[in-house]
């Protein structure tokens, strides 16, 4: 026998409204698992990155630590190492024009830092989608719950009823529709919140990696700060 309440009722009595308020909510809830899942994907791949990239600093030369790297173009170690690379070449080879004006330590840190930048903007793609989510999805299902007792009280005053059995299934079913909003607002917050966590972490090794990068294309070593400092050596030579 049909159930005469919960979520296949409401559809089934549902006009175009609340239909489409269901739909809207059903593509956040799935945009938002979408970046989720994605992006989570994309951290753990940047995370294993993160880790190989003290690896770089094991080889005898630049060009071995480039392969040590890997031959991933999505690699921000890499692509920040050359990055490195190419603006000391090019400040190498065009010294006679630049020199008066930008030294190598301020164009190294320029090209490290757009480096740093562009795939700042690529690691938060997406962030927003789950922030637009987060913060309407509550108030589109609200909407919902809002038609949702317009149209039972209606009918319940064109029914002439008023008792609590008639008044209480068709309110309760308008009720749904906020419940529905929190359940598609509170993966997208929490998602998030972990998201941004995961990126800042990233961004962390990656800036450290960016002045470590810097102090070897600037002196020819990298200077590794703890109790005392010490020189790893690396030859730039490729």
């Amino acid at each position: 026998m049909e159930t005469e309440f919960g979520l296949a009722h409401v559809w089934a009595q549902g006009d175009l409204v609340t239909k489409t308020v269901a739909l809207l909510l059903l593509g956040m809830s799935l945009a938002s698992w979408i970046v989720i899942i994605l992006k989570a994907l994309d951290i753990i791949k940047y995370k294993k990155f993160a880790r190989g990239a003290e690896d770089f600093w094991h080889n005898p030369d630049l060009s071995a630590g480039l392969s040590s790297l890997g031959t991933d173009t999505d690699n921000p170690f890499r692509q920040l190492a050359l990055d490195g690379r190419d603006a000391t070449a090019h400040h190498s080879n065009t010294k006679v024009h630049l020199h008066d004006s930008l030294d190598v330590s301020d164009w190294v840190t320029r090209c490290l830092r757009n480096g740093i930048d562009e795939f700042t903007a690529r690691l938060q793609g997406g962030l927003a989608i789950l922030a637009s989510v987060g913060s309407t999805a509550p108030f589109v299902g609200l909407f919902g719950t809002v038609w949702g007792i317009y149209h039972a009280l209606l009918g319940i005053g064109s029914a002439g009823q008023a008792t609590i059995d008639k008044v209480a299934g068709p309110v309760g079913e308008a009720l749904i529709m906020t419940a529905l909003g929190l359940a598609v607002a509170i993966p997208a917050v929490l998602g998030y919140n972990a998201l941004v966590r995961g990126n800042k972490a990233i961004l962390n090794k990656l800036n450290s990696f960016a002045h470590d990068l810097h102090a070897f294309f600037v002196t020819g070593a990298r200077v590794h700060g703890g109790g005392n400092t010490s020189v790893v050596a690396l030859k730039k030579g490729v």
